[in-house]
């Protein structure tokens, strides 16, 4: 049996991941390990077929050192005594262990003395936060790395790279993928290389030769292949974003019918993950302080959106696009934070205030920090006069509050008050 062509085509060696160049790219932590062969285990998590196996395995490659998968959830006991057995014969062992967020601790107590000795580097791939669903004991001998989903330009390169290698890839193939075809390859997987590989070579491998023994892969074919429509077809692949604009510039202009239409698009085209991203992003964004309880209700309606799949999840995502829309509106709190940005990243700042440095270690007094800090709540109305700010910006304003909303309004009065007793 054929292996799939995500699986033939995982890298060999560092060199070869494809995207997340924070991590393996020239310089950059993974790569430095590799290149100094100073391997320590490390847990990858982010989105499925965002490279946590290709980098594992590009590891092992460039390593040489045996390479060992194994699934947390379904293998057993036996299986880790197997790999740790190999490790004690030929040295060390580079163990992938997928949905290692599933470890129970009898197969964690096997495996923490053989990390502890260096005989398993283990790699600990998943989609959940392992902050909070790892064990401490795993998550203390381990480096937490995270992977992001990679860009249209990575799954283009990884495609092309695909269409091109014939050893592992399709290259001994006469492939005509047409632009409108890769464009959507490249946008409606969502960042996944492995969806998008295997949705290729389903589209090869079932579309017949013409004459001329080219296969010709069209728009229409990698629609059904991906069980995935495309927006519009547009030879640009440019309509995706086009959509998404539309969409928050409706919901910022109050236009019901107008964002209800443009969500549809995307609801047409199955793009659940757009949308509960765009409608988090224009509720903290474009609603923010005019009205924080839609915003709230906006999380817990993309929320109950993936957890129904479509097509009910359209459902909370219409409620939501509508409450949105008719929400009064305010940007007061991005526009607060990138005016405080663009002073930090412009080096307009200057020295933490003494009595706001840390204190809590010998010698701090010495050097007088924190020796004359006010704590608030030793004063009336937990507020008493104090500078917060360097002296170089001590009169800062970044936040300029709207009226839109009873809430910041009140918001606005309360920062008023403050402010004017701060200064007097």
């Amino acid at each position: 049996m054929q292996q799939p062509l995500a699986y033939r085509m995982r890298p060999k060696k560092i060199e070869e991941v494809v995207g997340q160049q924070h991590l393996v790219g020239p310089g950059k932590i993974i790569a430095r390990m590799v290149k100094a062969k100073l391997l320590s285990s490390m847990i990858l998590y982010g989105p499925p077929g965002t490279g946590k196996t290709s980098i594992a395995s590009a590891i092992a490659g460039s390593t040489k050192y045996a390479f060992r998968k194994l699934n947390a959830a379904t293998d057993s006991k036996k299986d880790l005594q197997i790999v740790a057995e190999e490790a004690k014969m030929s040295g060390t062992v580079i163990l992938l262990l997928d949905e290692i967020h599933r470890l129970d601790k009898t197969k964690q107590d096997f495996l923490l003395p053989h990390l502890e000795s260096g005989a398993i580097i283990l790699i600990g791939a998943t989609t959940e936060n392992p902050y909070i669903s790892i064990n401490p004991a795993i998550r203390s001998r381990t480096q937490i790395f995270e992977v992001h989903p990679l860009s249209p330009d990575d799954i283009k390169q990884a495609i092309n790279r695909a269409l091109q290698d014939s050893e592992n890839g399709l290259g001994d193939l006469n492939i005509k993928l047409t632009q409108d075809a890769m464009n959507f390859l490249i946008h409606a997987t969502n960042g996944d290389l492995r969806s998008a590989l295997n949705g290729l070579e389903l589209a090869v491998k079932s579309t017949e030769p013409d004459k001329h023994s080219v296969i010709t892969i069209s728009l229409t074919i990698i629609e059904e292949c991906l069980q995935k429509k495309a927006l519009v077809q547009d030879k640009d692949g440019d309509a995706h974003y086009d959509v998404i604009s539309a969409f928050q510039k409706s919901i910022r202009g109050s236009d019901v019918n107008a964002a209800l239409h443009y969500m549809g698009r995307l609801v047409e085209a199955g793009d659940l993950t757009s949308i509960a991203r765009r409608l988090m992003v224009i509720a903290y964004e474009d609603i923010g302080l005019a009205n924080p309880p839609a915003c709230a209700r906006t999380v817990s309606a993309v929320q109950a959106a993936e957890k129904l799949g479509f097509p009910e999840a359209r459902i909370p995502l219409a409620d939501a696009v509508i409450e949105l829309c008719l929400s009064p509106k305010s940007n007061s709190g991005i526009t607060a934070m990138d005016a405080a940005l663009t002073d930090i990243k412009s080096g307009n700042y200057g020295d933490i205030p003494d009595d706001l440095k840390d204190a809590h270690y010998k010698g701090a007094e010495k050097l007088g920090h924190g020796t004359h800090y006010k704590y608030a709540h030793n004063y009336p109305n937990d507020w008493v006069k104090q500078q917060y700010l360097p002296d170089k910006i001590k009169a800062a304003t970044y936040y300029q509050p709207k009226q839109n909303g009873k809430f910041e309004a009140a918001l606005a009065a309360q920062y008023q008050r403050l402010l004017h007793a701060q200064r007097d």
